[in-house]
């Protein structure tokens, strides 16, 4: 049986770690360097890190900051911000990055998808989602609707036929942030999470609102998630990967064992 991934997120801005709630009034955490390197020996499956400013301010990724995240951690990161091109992606993998995860870019231009699975495979290509509840039924049969930018823009899209395209252009991944839970740590969002896994073909990633190791347990057991992102609940201390992992376990939810 496949284990299930835990995989902690640093949202970066201004090269300091920091956090808010559903998108807004963050607070800055700590010296993205440092946690990963805590992280990296402490556990966790793999690492994301998302340069939350790159795509709104419309500038490049700060490969220099993944490029010294390469050189420290020893488990797969992923990252994402700022990538606007094949050579963008191409210098993030060259600095040490195991993936790419793409948003608001894969949004405007679905294309860009295709391209990137044949040409730097479709292990590497992940997707980033940001949906939202909505009551636009007849534009999103599934009750949910993508944005884009920081939840700045709204699209009119449906998540669950966006989760599909995306996995047919040949994404390799997929991340379910839901931005009503996001930073809540009220519990992930189960409804999404899996009309998603149990729809398309590649692994999906539960992002927003972890708060205890129960809200993992739930994710993996009744939504089926292959992994799920954490943020607050480890950042602050309060839990540590080990911890959450022996939990899991217990519960009877496969983990790569670390302790």
């Amino acid at each position: 049986m496949l284990t299930k991934r835990i995989i902690p997120c640093l949202d970066i801005r201004n090269r300091k770690v920091t956090k808010g709630v559903r998108f807004q009034n963050n607070i800055d955490l700590g010296d993205p360097i440092e946690m990963a390197v805590s992280y990296s020996k402490g556990g966790a499956d793999e690492l994301v890190f998302y340069d939350i400013t790159a795509s709104a301010e419309r500038r490049p990724i700060d490969i220099d900051m993944v490029r010294e995240i390469g050189k420290v951690v020893h488990i797969p990161f992923a990252v994402g911000g700022g990538l606007r091109t094949l050579d963008d992606m191409y210098n993030v993998l060259d600095a040490g990055a195991e993936k790419v995860s793409v948003n608001s870019l894969a949004v405007e231009d679905p294309d860009i998808i295709g391209e990137m699975a044949r040409v730097l495979g479709c292990q590497n290509v992940v997707l980033g989602m940001d949906p939202v509840r909505t009551d636009a039924i007849t534009s999103c049969p599934s009750g949910y609707e993508i944005t884009t930018r920081g939840f700045r823009t709204r699209t009119g899209m449906d998540a669950l036929e966006w989760a599909k395209r995306a996995a047919d252009l040949g994404a390799g991944e997929i991340v379910v942030n839901s931005v009503d839970a996001d930073g809540t740590q009220d519990g992930f969002e189960l409804t999404l999470t899996k009309l998603i896994s149990t729809s398309v073909g590649v692994p999906v990633v539960a992002s927003g609102g972890a708060g205890n190791p129960q809200h993992l347990i739930d994710v993996f057991q009744l939504a089926h998630a292959d992994a799920a992102i954490v943020a607050s609940m480890t950042h602050t201390g309060r839990y540590t990967i080990a911890q959450i992992k022996e939990e899991l376990d217990a519960a009877g939810v496969p983990v790569r064992k670390t302790w």
